[in-house]
């Protein structure tokens, strides 16, 4: 809760409130519709993927699997991840897949590229591709099939209790707002003058920006990182729209704080990001590399959102989208912690090699 309790004082506060309203609407409009879009064709045109089992392919040919791992690791989202680290933790999976996996995955931030950047998201999910079927190859040359893999213990999954009221509330406000959101949304990126409606439609966005982080916060309080990011069954919203709207409120609120940090610290500090990151780019890929080792979607999220706002060069986002191991870092921490650490360390190195050589190039 402390994020909307950040949004109400910064509100309630006259010289702040100038640069909320515009900053919630933007972020609303400029990200939260166009992931809700997205969310809502790969959920229902995409079928959900099911438990695939890699032993088969671990038998048949070692590069296979390693090459449909990284594929899966390219899905949107920490699903196709999540899939592969499960299957090692039951030794179904090889260590080199989850290597593959890890290193090919870009998470949840994935959402946000395609649907602000469609062309520079795809040219990412390939480098990633790449990149992690020869990270995978090559651990495979040094390390044998069974390499980290725990002992086969029986899941203790906790009961999930049932979804979030909050989350199944929120559908009904969303079905309205969906359609007309990206309506506006593209007139805004395609720079239609909204001329009279300007005032009024900045208003609507805040509002609404506003009412996905609350929705967010209030379906946090007292569940499992599981329960909020589940991508199986057990812990499945009742509806793939509910399932939409439950990452998309993740995303909002990551996106606004980002938003709101960028702008207050231009506006109150005049800290210049673009210009810090212009003269000290040489560290960009470095310190975007080193986020990415972080656990989790959000500072990806954090990351990406510089990325599409300007200040740090495509170079940068791509170490970040190697070394970014999604929120399936976290289920892999949980059940292979040795193999989790050495993984992500493994993906640290084609990120700064990757990262710094596009930095020279480009």
């Amino acid at each position: 809760m402390l994020l909307p309790l950040l949004l109400g004082l910064a509100l309630a506060y006259e010289p702040i409130r100038a640069i909320t309203l515009p900053t919630l609407a933007d972020a609303f409009f400029q990200v939260t519709a166009f992931v809700a879009g997205t969310l809502f064709i790969y959920y229902y045109l995409v079928d959900k993927l099911p438990q695939l089992e890699l032993s088969y392919l671990k038998a048949k040919s070692p590069t296979l699997e390693i090459v449909f791992a990284a594929i899966l690791g390219a899905l949107p989202g920490c699903g196709g991840a999540i899939i592969v680290v499960t299957q090692f933790t039951k030794r179904q999976a090889s260590f080199a897949s989850v290597v593959a996996v890890l290193t090919a995955t870009m998470g949840d931030a994935a959402f946000l590229l395609l649907a602000k950047k469609p062309l520079e998201g795809l040219l990412i999910i390939g480098i990633g591709v790449g990149v992690g079927i020869i990270s995978g190859l090559i651990v495979s040359a040094i390390h044998k099939q069974e390499f980290c893999q725990p002992d086969v213990q029986e899941a203790n999954n906790p009961h999930c209790a049932k979804p979030s009221n909050v989350v199944i509330a929120s559908t009904k406000v969303w079905k309205i707002a969906l359609l007309p959101s990206l309506v506006i949304a593209f007139l805004i990126a395609f720079n239609v003058d909204l001329g009279a409606f300007e005032a009024s439609i900045t208003l609507v966005g805040a509002v609404m920006a506003i009412f996905a982080v609350l929705v967010w916060a209030l379906s946090s309080e007292g569940k499992t990182y599981k329960q909020i990011t589940a991508e199986d069954e057990e812990f499945e919203p009742p509806s793939k729209f509910a399932r939409v709207l439950q990452d998309t409120h993740f995303v909002t609120a990551w996106v606004v704080a980002s938003f709101m940090l960028y702008e207050l610290a231009v506006t109150l500090f005049g800290l210049d990001l673009k210009q810090w990151f212009s003269e000290f780019a040489v560290f960009a890929p470095l310190i975007a590399v080193l986020i990415g080792l972080l656990p989790g979607c959000g500072p990806q999220i954090v990351v990406t959102t510089l990325y599409i706002q300007g200040i740090i060069p495509f170079s940068a986002l791509a170490g970040n989208a190697i070394s970014n191991d999604g929120d399936a870092l976290f289920p892999a921490i949980a059940m292979a912690p040795k193999a989790a650490i050495l993984a992500t360390c493994y993906s640290a190195i084609p990120a700064l090699l990757v990262g710094y050589g596009l930095y020279w190039l480009m």
